[in-house]
């Protein structure tokens, strides 16, 4: 098991404030952390070496782009030691999902989808609920109709 790296009060607040803003200039950085440019860059490099910082990423209104509804999909497998592996893997390579997590509790998967309309979203639905590899019980789905919060941790 991986240990932790250990982290101080500064590289806590440098990963605060990187999560907020990832395109901060380092100068702007080592002020809100009272540090001088250079060592403050310096810990950036670290945490991204160590792993803690996994990447920067552009965080996009869906309602800006083609793909305008977000809808959240419960799924619930009914084989698992046949269909996880290939379902997992389905939602690894569909560009249209963004997020996809095991859960506990009455479902197997939350899956979070970028879709164009409904439409593409019911075809990517039916399509896994006939699919002889996924062998899935049942899908509840949720639309997104505001965000009110969103965390990118």
């Amino acid at each position: 098991m991986d240990k932790k790296p250990e982290l101080d009060k500064i590289d806590q607040k440098i990963i605060e404030i990187l999560q907020v803003d990832g395109r901060i200039s380092y100068q702007k950085l080592s002020e809100q952390v009272n540090l001088t440019p250079r060592p403050c860059q310096e810990r950036v490099r670290r945490l991204e070496a160590l792993g803690v910082i996994a990447g920067y990423r552009a965080v996009i209104k869906p309602q800006r782009v083609e793909r305008s509804i977000i809808v959240l999909a419960q799924i619930a497998l009914a084989d698992h030691a046949r269909s996880q592996g290939p379902f997992e893997a389905e939602m690894r390579n569909n560009e249209a999902v963004l997020d996809c997590w095991l859960i506990s509790g009455t479902f197997d998967f939350l899956v979070r989808l970028a879709c164009r309309d409904l439409e593409q979203y019911r075809d990517f639905a039916n399509s896994w609920l006939v699919s002889n590899r996924f062998k899935i019980e049942k899908i509840v789905t949720t639309t997104e109709l505001q965000v009110i919060k969103r965390s990118e941790i």
